[in-house]
Order: structure tokens, then sequence, then C-alpha cells
């Protein structure tokens, strides 16, 4: 199990580290024009500007493919950002960051209802690479994160940014989505 989250793990940093300009056929038409979510290539933008565009690129995402925009929930957004943190403070770049299941901080938040679902999808990068455009382009080329962006169970989202030192690297943009809905 170690060894398997540690491969995930890697894996989705090489994921998130890609600068990759070739668009996956299945992402084809997904990705938001600049002009349609501004900021969406300013790293150095004000965290709630990026936030923005980040929460602008996935509803854009969904309208292309007929889906309805995800509403915004503090509990979500407050359980993304304590995420992002958790991976900045252990330096540890999982799901399961700090030794807690990825539904910790959405159980601590009080999201989990009597029948919920959650996913969640994380990623980070420096410089250009941490920019929203970016990094959501790097989740619509993975299958299992474009899947959780499109998800039609999914009703609900949640936004998390922190920048600071992950695995050597400073300045890290460490952004995690926290997905909800019912069952």
């Amino acid at each position: 199990m170690q060894g398997t989250r540690l491969t995930l793990a890697l894996a989705a940093a090489l994921l998130a580290l890609a600068a990759a300009p070739a668009e996956a056929p299945a992402a084809r038409g997904l990705l938001a024009p600049a002009q349609a979510c501004p900021g969406q290539s300013r790293a150095g933008a004000a965290v709630d500007r990026q936030l923005r565009a980040m929460r602008c690129l996935t509803n854009f995402a969904r309208r292309q493919r007929g889906l309805p925009p995800l509403r915004r929930v503090r509990a979500l957004d407050r359980a993304a950002g304590r995420k992002s943190a958790d991976i900045l403070r252990c330096d540890e770049f999982s799901h399961e960051a700090c030794g807690r299941e990825f539904t910790y901080w959405v159980q601590r938040f009080g999201y989990l209802r009597r029948c919920s679902r959650v996913g969640e999808n994380i990623a980070w990068g420096t410089g250009r690479l941490g920019t929203p455009r970016s990094l959501f382009s790097a989740w619509l080329r993975s299958p299992g994160h474009r899947a959780n962006i499109l998800r039609r169970e999914y009703e609900e989202l949640g936004l998390g940014l922190r920048t600071g030192r992950l695995e050597g690297n400073g300045g890290a943009r460490v952004w995690t989505q926290e997905f909800g809905g019912d069952c």
C-alpha cells in the first residue's frame, strides 16, 4: 500500500509539473480561452483572483459537456484550503498528506452528510507551471482528474490554494479541488 501511494503521488506530481502543449483528444474544447476566465495565466495574481479563475475554468469545462456549473460551498473551500496547507506543512504531495484520509478535512468541516459523494484533485507547480491554466490543463489531460471535473453527480466545489516550499521547491503553488454531491 505504501509503495502504491508513493507511486500515485509521484505520478500525480509529474502530471502537475508537465507542461506538454498537446491536448488530449478527450479534453479537446474543455480549456477556456483566456478572455473567458481572466487571470488564468497569472501566477502572481492575488489568491482570490486565481481561485476565481480556477472556478471559471472548471465550470467552463463542465458547460462544454452540457453539465451544470458547480456551486461554491464554504465547507468545501475550507477543506480544500486545509488540504493544500497540509501538503505544504508535511512536505508530502499526497491525497493522504500528514497521514490523513483524503476525506479528513471534508468531514472535519461538516460537509459529509448522510449520503454524500466526494472527490478530490490535487496539483502543484512553480512559476508558470503553477498558474490556474497550467494546472487545470494538466488535470484535463489526466483521465481520473478529468472524470472528477466532469462527473455529473458532483454538484458542489471547494477550492484551495496555498503557496510555500514543497519537495525542495520554493514558491510551490498547491491546488486542491474538493468535489461533492448527494447520493
